[in-house]
C-alpha cells in the first residue's frame, strides 16, 4: 500500500518534491519478496503454506500474496474453465479450491503464460484473501489482508488542543490527544473518553484493520458512526486502545 498508493514513490503521480523522475508506465507492478512464513487453511486443511511468498505490488491496488507453485496444495485444486485478461500481466487462469464441504469457486489464480512485462510470475498462484478461512503470517492469525513491510503505524501524545465539534455543538475537546499517523493515510486524532462532551450512541457497525485491530464505532445525534474506536489494538497501536477518533468528513475536528 505504501509504495504505490497515495503519495508512495511508485504511485502513478509521484510528487513533485523530488529529484527524479521514474521511466516507465503510469500502471507499475513491484515483486518482492514477503519476509515471513505464511500459511492459509480452509476448513482445516492447508491450501498453501510457504516461506518464499512474494508480494505483488500494483499500482491503485491492495499488495497481493503469490505463492510458488510447490507450495500450494493441488489435492484441493480443481481446474475450472474460468479466465480473466490483465492488460499488464496476462491471461488468468483459475481453480476451485474444496476442502471438506467448504468450497471456493475460482478461488485462486496464476499466470502460466505472463506477458513479458510480467514473467517473473510464471510459477505463482494467488488466492483471494477470502478463499481462506484463516491465515497467518508465522504462526499469527492476521485478519483483513497481510501487512506491507512498507505500510507503518506510529502513535505519539501531542498537547496540541484538538475540538470536534457539529452544527456549532462541542462534542469533543482535549489538550492530551494521541496523533495517530498511517502510511498512506490523512493524521488522525484520538481523545479519551473523558474528553467527550456528549454521549456516543450505539452502532453495529465494525470494520478490521490488519495494522490497529477490530474497530467499534458511535454516534452523535443526527450522524450515524460519527467516531470509532479500538478496545483492543495491535501491537503497533496500544497506545490508541479505549480512545476514541471522529470522521472529519461528518464533524468538525479543528487542530490548534
Amino acid at each position: 500500500m505504501g509504495l504505490t498508493i497515495a503519495d508512495g514513490p511508485l504511485a502513478p503521480h509521484a510528487p513533485d518534491t523530488v529529484n527524479y523522475r521514474i521511466d516507465g508506465p503510469k500502471h507499475r507492478l513491484y515483486f518482492t519478496a514477503f519476509p515471513r512464513r505464511v500459511r492459509a487453511e480452509l476448513a482445516g486443511q492447508v491450501i498453501a503454506s510457504t516461506d518464499a511468498g512474494m508480494l505483488l505490488h500494483e499500482t491503485g491496488i491492495l499488495p497481493q500474496l503469490y505463492v510458488p507453485e510447490a507450495d500450494v496444495n493441488e489435492d484441493l485444486l480443481e481446474p475450472t474453465d474460468h479466465h480473466t485478461h490483465c492488460p499488464f500481466k496476462g491471461d488468468a487462469s483459475y481453480h476451485t479450491i474444496r476442502a471438506g464441504d467448504e468450497v471456493r469457486e475460482n478461488g485462486m489464480w496464476s499466470y502460466p503464460e505472463p506477458l513479458d512485462a510480467a514473467s517473473w510470475l510464471r510459477g505463482y498462484r494467488a488466492l483471494y484473501w477470502d478463499a481462506a478461512d484463516a491465515w497467518f503470517d508465522e504462526d499469527e492469525q492476521v485478519f483483513g489482508h497481510l501487512r506491507d513491510p512498507f505500510h507503518r503505524v506510529d502513535v505519539r501524545p501531542s498537547s496540541r488542543r484538538v475540538r470536534v465539534t457539529l452544527d456549532g455543538q462541542l462534542l469533543a475537546e482535549s489538550d492530551q490527544p494521541r496523533l495517530l499517523s498511517e502510511t498512506g493515510l490523512p493524521n488522525r486524532w484520538y481523545l479519551s473518553a473523558d474528553d467527550l462532551r456528549v454521549e456516543l450512541g450505539p452502532s453495529d457497525t465494525t470494520t478490521i484493520c490488519p495494522y490497529k485491530g477490530d474497530a467499534v464505532y458511535g454516534s452523535v445525534p443526527g450522524v450515524d458512526d460519527a467516531a470509532w474506536s479500538y478496545p483492543d489494538p495491535l501491537p503497533d497501536a496500544t497506545t490508541i486502545a479505549g480512545r476514541w477518533s471522529f470522521d472529519d468528513t461528518k464533524v468538525t475536528v479543528e487542530v490548534g
